[in-house]
């Protein structure tokens, strides 16, 4: 499986996103492809996309925890690692608390 949220995507790696994805909401885009393929289509985002995109991609592994994380360019959260795990770290708008959430 494989989640990719984005900011802002180009009109064109857009359209190529609508091939293998469905898209629930603007610029969140899901898909059940097999590892092979997904490892391809980040390859494909991440040579594609501006900075400005702002991925946040979320792919099936493996190996524990089960899922891996990356992420592309400026966006409102921020990738941190604890013993080992991955995590989203978001960050709050009205304080200086940030909040880990687990994905």
């Amino acid at each position: 499986m494989l989640v990719v949220i984005a900011n802002h995507l180009p009109p064109a790696v857009r359209g190529r996103m609508k091939l293998w994805f469905i898209e629930p909401r603007p610029n969140v885009f899901i898909s059940g492809i097999k590892d092979s393929v997904a490892d391809s289509v980040v390859n494909y985002l991440l040579e594609h996309c501006p900075l400005e995109s702002g991925l946040l991609i979320f792919q099936r592994s493996n190996h524990t925890p089960g899922y891996k994380i990356r992420g592309l360019g400026d966006h409102t959260r921020t990738l941190v690692q604890i013993t080992g795990m991955q995590l989203v770290q978001e960050k709050d708008g009205q304080s200086d608390n940030n909040m880990l959430i687990p994905f």
